[in-house]
């Protein structure tokens, strides 16, 4: 009992020093307002969440050109977090191959307590500080490879064990903490640590510190794959369509960018096996599906590449 008293006292004092634990005075009301002051002031909390991801601008920019880098060596990236942090970076690695036609190991979310805790929370999941190195070895970890872990408080155990097996690995290993000086932010290479304060519900993570996770995960994926050639004038040309929405999508993007009409639209996606980027390049140059083909792979896949390498056949573009 007096090991687990200390223990007690050692975590009220670190929660006591962790800037998304605090209180304020102006909080105390928040139950005796009406519904239209309470989402004012919501708001207003909610409006300092960018600035402080734009104070971490270069943190974020070293992230993206090293994933890049590892992506390009055939390398993937790793999310890990529990809890709100786990569900933020399991989402974003969810919505890279429908967005950008990735293959689904390419980006992958890891979350403590496995595939349960995306739904409900499981227990004592977060203090395991072996298990996300345990998932990492599954995956067959290796230095190309990207490891970014997630946690508002910033030293989440589940997370910090893994960062520190990453890095050992040669992996890159990036932190994503809401408070600075964070624990996971030393281990890693990259600290992006986003102080966001007091949440509007004092230590309620998943608010400003959830919002400021999602921020930057959005940055990391979308800004290396445009760097991949993922998109071209701004447009998702490497999206899946996967149901009918999509397909209208992958319609439409090909008429916007080359000036075909629909009829011709469909008819080249379908030459080209439902590829738009295929499809666009087909359009732009007047090369055949096979020939378009090559060029993509001479050009790595990079569209704006390709298209100057085969020659525009009408200034559409």
């Amino acid at each position: 009992m007096p090991n687990d008293d200390h223990r007690l006292h050692e975590l009220l004092d670190v929660l006591s020093s962790l800037g998304t634990e605090a209180s304020t005075t102006e909080r105390g009301d928040l139950d005796l307002l009406d519904t239209a002051e309470l989402v004012r002031r919501m708001n207003a909390e909610d409006h300092r969440v960018a600035d402080a991801v734009a104070e971490r601008s270069a943190e974020i920019s070293a992230a993206v050109d090293g994933i890049t880098e590892r992506f390009r060596r055939g390398g993937r990236l790793v999310y890990i977090g529990a809890g709100t942090a786990g569900r933020v970076g399991v989402l974003d690695a969810s919505e890279c191959p429908p967005t950008f036609g990735t293959d689904p190991s390419m980006v992958v979310g890891l979350i403590a307590g496995g595939e349960t805790a995306i739904r409900s929370a499981v227990e004592n999941a977060e203090d395991d500080e072996h298990a996300a190195e345990a998932t990492l070895r599954e995956l067959g970890l290796t230095a190309d490879d990207t490891v970014v872990g997630i946690s508002a408080s910033g030293r989440t155990p589940y997370v910090l064990g893994g960062l520190v097996f990453a890095r050992s690995e040669g992996a890159l290993t990036v932190a994503i903490a809401s408070n600075s000086d964070s624990e996971i932010g030393a281990a890693a290479e990259i600290a992006i640590e986003v102080v966001t304060g007091p949440e509007f519900i004092s230590g309620s993570t998943r608010l400003k510190s959830g919002t400021a996770q999602k921020l930057v995960v959005n940055m990391l994926t979308t800004l290396s794959m445009i760097k991949l050639g993922k998109t071209y004038h701004g447009v998702m040309v490497d999206l899946l369509a996967t149901n009918e929405k999509l397909h209208a999508r992958s319609i439409r993007t090909v008429t916007e960018l080359t000036g075909a009409s629909v009829e011709e639209a469909s008819a080249a996606l379908s030459a080209a096996d439902g590829s738009v980027k295929l499809a666009i390049l087909m359009l732009t140059t007047g090369a055949g599906a096979d020939a378009a083909a090559n060029a993509l792979r001479d050009a790595d896949g990079v569209l704006r590449v390709a298209i100057a390498a085969v020659g525009e056949r009408s200034p559409q573009v």
